[in-house]
């Protein structure tokens, strides 16, 4: 059953839609501004400037 699923021809686009749909989610809830600091913050600790 599962290994049905796996090959079917629709789970790569309907991966893809749920990917671009949660994305638009995050946008719209405005979660953008909260991924940008916290990778801001991280990469300003691995470079060590922060």
């Amino acid at each position: 059953m599962i290994q049905k699923i796996v090959e079917s021809k629709w789970t790569g686009p309907v991966l893809a839609v749920l990917g671009i749909a949660l994305m638009i989610l995050g946008i719209y809830r405005g979660e953008v501004s909260v991924v940008f600091t916290k990778a801001i913050n991280i990469c300003m600790e691995c470079i060590g400037i922060g």
